[in-house]
């Protein structure tokens, strides 16, 4: 119990009781003494006397007087003091003087009605005061009720949303080309995604009867395509077709497979709006074309892939100088010749010979064999790989730094250019020409006239597409001339005769280098120790 005081009222004067403190409670506050009094109207005492009591009070009572005899009785009084968010109100009861009255349940209420507290009164703490009063304490006698919480929604898939991740990599060095898990196959009746609804949560109240809102959630839907049955729910999403399905921003999709075991005379060009597996291998001279990705578990010849997403090669191909790999997304192959790579991400391989290459990221050839000997290889940001060149001196280009698009565009766009400026001239010395002959007084015929009218327009349009052109030409040549942090990293050997590009700046290697870096370094092409 909390040591407290009261006022000793008798016909021989006016004193106060200090009462000591049991059982660990707290002292007395010589400011509460002080306000009570001050409260009370009693100034005439001696407040360094109180303080002295109070620091010798031990096991009994004492009592101090203060002024003479009052006329009347003070009775149990309460202070309320309401939290800063309005979500407790405590009260603190002061004892009564020795013969003054003490309060009831239905006045302290009424004392917490007039203060406007509506809601989470304590009766209880209210009742266990009254059963056994303890004085200058801090009593929780109303709580406000917190709001709960709630959580967004949120979507369980049931398949694999990233399929960007890289072949695995086996302990000798060389890539896993048979277990790419590059795509989610799905049966039909399989579920694909659940919903799991937000939960709003609950509304609070302060103490004053105050709504207190929850967080607000994020709401969630399930977005689908085709090849898709929603519950009745609309919680839970299954595939209506043997298929494979992706995540598409935030949108399930499940497409065909067209699966097929070789393509060759017998199947023709092979155009899905799905994607599509070989089982087998695809013959020199056809093609397969699928919107998303192209899976060949044999080899390519000097076929045409294309592939809306990503390229698999799982023995590899040898385009006989005519066959291409064109990807939205990645090309992994087990190792590529002569032929011709565009990506739309990255290339993977565990060789490259004799091919022109080109990805918008990285290209890495670090398998078992890891090397690039022959052909171009571009990436604007990477190209990784283990022996670069041949011994034998095979032309090998190597470039990053720049996006393979933009400089294909700049090297158009600049042929373009010539031949339209040289057609512009052409108009031009003939409009000129038939403008002298006007002013001179010469008389064009009606054919002569409409011809003019119509290298006139002819002019007008080849300044416009010059100005056009123009522009794009000196923005693609400071994209195309800007430093680049791009590199050229080699595991093992660079041979002699290779050449290494970074943006507009390059290099010929003149001798063998290993383990080394190549990059900008001081506006040249250098390299460095890996």
């Amino acid at each position: 119990m909390n040591a407290y005081f009261r006022l000793i009222i008798s016909q021989t004067g006016t004193a106060i009781e200090l009462i000591p403190q049991t059982n660990g409670g707290s002292p007395l506050s010589i400011d509460e003494i002080a306000a009570y009094l001050q409260l009370k109207g009693i100034s005439d005492y001696d407040i360094k006397l109180i303080y002295q009591t109070i620091g010798r009070l031990k096991d009994k009572p004492v009592q101090i007087p203060l002024c003479g005899m009052r006329s009347y009785q003070e009775n149990e009084m309460c202070f309320f003091r309401m939290s800063e968010d309005k979500m407790t109100v405590t009260a603190r009861f002061i004892a009564p003087s020795s013969a003054g009255s003490l309060m009831t349940k239905d006045e302290i209420l009424k004392d917490l009605y007039a203060r406007q507290v509506r809601f989470g009164i304590d009766e209880a703490a209210i009742d266990a005061f009254l059963k056994d009063r303890t004085y200058c304490t801090d009593i929780v006698v109303a709580r406000g009720k917190e709001p709960r919480h709630g959580e967004n929604a949120w979507i369980e898939y049931f398949f694999e949303t990233d399929l960007q991740a890289k072949p695995t990599r086996r302990e000798d060095g060389s890539v896993d080309f048979f277990n790419l898990n590059t795509m989610n196959h799905c049966k039909k009746g399989d579920l694909l995604a659940r919903l799991h609804p937000e939960d709003k949560g609950e509304e609070g109240c302060n103490v004053l009867g105050e709504r207190i809102r929850p967080r607000d959630v994020k709401h969630l839907t399930l977005r689908f395509g085709r090849n898709i049955t929603i519950s009745e729910d609309r919680l839970e999403l299954y595939s209506d077709i043997n298929g494979h399905v992706v995540l598409s921003g935030d949108q399930v999709f499940v497409s065909n497979i067209y699966e097929v075991e070789n393509v060759g005379p017998a199947t023709g060009n092979i155009t899905s709006e799905g994607s599509v597996i070989v089982n087998g291998n695809v013959q020199a001279g056809f093609s397969v074309t699928a919107a998303e990705n192209v899976q060949v578990k044999g080899v390519v010849e000097g076929a045409t892939i294309q592939a809306g997403g990503d390229i698999i090669i799982e023995r590899g191909m040898n385009g006989m100088g005519r066959g291409k790999l064109l990807a939205g997304g990645r090309v992994v192959a087990k190792f590529v010749e002569n032929a011709v790579i565009e990506a739309g991400t990255y290339v993977e391989a565990d060789s490259l010979m004799h091919s022109k290459v080109s990805a918008k990221t990285e290209v890495t050839v670090d398998g078992r064999k890891g090397f690039i000997a022959g052909g171009i290889v571009r990436a604007t940001v990477k190209i990784s790989c283990k022996t670069l060149g041949s011994e034998l001196g095979a032309d090998t280009v190597v470039e990053v730094g720049v996006n393979p698009e933009q400089k294909a565009r700049y090297v158009v766009l600049q042929k373009e250019l010539v031949e339209l400026q040289k057609k512009y001239t052409t108009v031009k010395t003939t409009l000129t020409g038939a403008a002298a002959k006007i002013k001179s007084g010469a008389k064009l015929s009606p054919e002569q006239m409409k011809y003019v009218q119509t290298l006139l327009a002819a002019s007008q349009q080849m300044e416009k597409q010059l100005a056009e052109d123009n522009a794009e030409f000196d923005e693609l040549e400071v994209l195309l001339g800007q430093k680049t942090e791009a590199c050229v990293c080699v595991r093992d050997t660079a041979y002699p005769g290779t050449k290494v590009v970074i943006g507009d700046d390059s290099m010929t290697l003149k001798s063998k280098v290993q383990f080394c870096r190549f990059a900008l370094i001081g506006g040249e092409v250098k390299y460095t120790a890996l």
